[in-house]
């Protein structure tokens, strides 16, 4: 069998590939020879049907199939010969198998870039470290009694964090348009839920104030229409409202949930919930740094059908969510890249460092994801039920070994930084 290569682009390839006549007219007969003992013909015994009248008969169809099972064998031979790795399936041009002839074909395919880099060693990288305090409890706390304020109707002029019912209507250039309108809307000043300068334009207001508030959309505004538009909101104010914070007390301890109604477990929990928080968040943002680190060393070039295939998997996820994702823009093929670069540069890692995810490590990652639920022992045998579960279980924890070797040959210095902003950063 011959082979040619030849290069299309940095990961492009084209191989030539020619299967030897004899080869080819080998496996036709002893194909030949096999089906004459299987058809049944008129006039022939079973398993009687001469050679040449099985070939005369079936002879183009076996040969077409003879070509197809044979390009795809001396394929894989092919790039095994020449230490190629086809990122995706080829791209086979037709061909025309006959008897008696060599059997031709090209195929072209991308192959996985060169790793060159697959560490961090001597790379300068900063360690996120953080500490729960008080303050944190404290916030968290406020943001758990603002979710269950109670808002009273008042005969004042707005202010920052009161709530306004209004009805709006949205213009542009004098004409309405789609989505700019709302009768009885609840908004909360200072939320910043709207686009800049309508909230701003509320406060002050008084029930039963008409207003003409502008502004101007964004240009990265999610609906493209509106993108970087003047805009004039017809506002009429029905009623401001002021909230009340609940006391922290047994009653509201027990409204969460806390049967025992202590505020001082309450604390408790809330903290405890908090360092599981800050754990999780300092491991993503730290492995994070990590991955940062590798493409800055290995600037890849990514195969299209790896990227293709990525995009694929990301819209089946979004599918079993329940969400439709649209065409794919720029920034999901950028994400879809990163992701693929960095399983690729992983993998390079773990093979290199023969790493696995042990089952002590699997079994402390299930028990700490199962302490966030009320009931642990009832998520776990959830979990359990479904391998692709546990599959991915052991994903993360091979990911952080896989972290964890890449730093031990860094220079790794610790950064403080509080749990707030770590929060606002992850």
């Amino acid at each position: 069998m011959q082979v040619s290569i030849e290069n299309t682009s940095n990961l492009g390839r084209r191989i030539k590939v020619t299967v030897p006549a004899d080869r080819v007219e080998q496996e036709f007969s002893s194909r030949i020879k096999r089906l004459s003992g299987q058809v049944k013909l008129p006039g022939f015994r079973p398993g009687k049907v001469p050679a040449k009248v099985v070939e005369q008969k079936y002879g183009k169809q076996v040969m077409n199939e003879l070509a197809t099972d044979l390009i795809q064998s001396t394929f894989q031979e092919a790039v095994g010969q020449e230490s190629l790795r086809p990122a995706g399936g080829p791209k086979i041009e037709p061909v025309k198998p006959e008897r008696g002839k060599e059997l031709e074909y090209t195929a072209e395919f991308e192959v996985y870039p060169e790793i060159s880099k697959p560490d961090l060693d001597g790379v300068a990288l900063k360690r996120p470290v953080c500490e729960v305090t008080e303050e944190d409890v404290d916030r968290t706390i406020d943001t758990l009694r603002k979710q269950r304020a109670v808002w009273t109707e008042v005969d004042r002029a707005a202010k920052d964090g009161d709530q306004v019912i209004i009805d709006f209507l949205g213009k542009i250039d004098g004409e309405a348009f789609a989505g700019g309108e709302a009768k009885d809307y609840t908004l909360e000043l200072g939320s910043r839920s709207f686009i800049d300068g309508f909230e701003e334009g509320l406060v002050g207001a008084k029930a039963g104030d008409e207003k003409n508030i502008d502004v101007k959309f964004p240009d990265t505004y999610p609906a493209e229409h509106l993108q970087g538009k003047p805009a004039t909101f017809e506002v009429k104010v029905g009623s401001v409202k002021e909230s009340s914070l609940p006391k922290v007390d047994e009653d509201f301890v027990k409204g969460l949930g806390i049967d025992e109604g202590s505020v001082d477990k309450f604390r408790q929990e809330v903290r405890s919930n908090l360092d599981r928080e800050m754990k999780q968040r300092l491991r993503s943002m730290l492995s994070a740094r990590v991955v940062d680190a590798l493409l800055e060393r290995n600037p890849l070039e990514i195969p299209e059908a790896l990227i293709m295939e990525e995009l694929g998997r990301a819209q089946q996820i979004a599918a079993q969510a329940g969400r439709t994702m649209t065409k794919p823009t720029e920034a999901d093929r950028e994400a879809a890249k990163r992701r693929v670069a960095t399983s690729l540069i992983f993998a390079e890692v773990m093979q290199k460092e023969g790493l696995q995810a042990d089952s002590e490590r699997v079994q402390a990652q299930v028990d700490e994801m199962a302490a966030e639920y009320d009931n642990p022992d009832e998520f776990k045998k959830w979990l359990f039920s479904e391998p692709s579960r546990l599959r991915e279980i052991q994903g993360l924890v091979l990911e952080e070994k896989i972290v964890e070797t890449l730093l031990d040959k860094a220079k790794v210095t610790d950064e403080a930084i509080s749990f707030k902003e770590l929060s606002s950063l992850t």
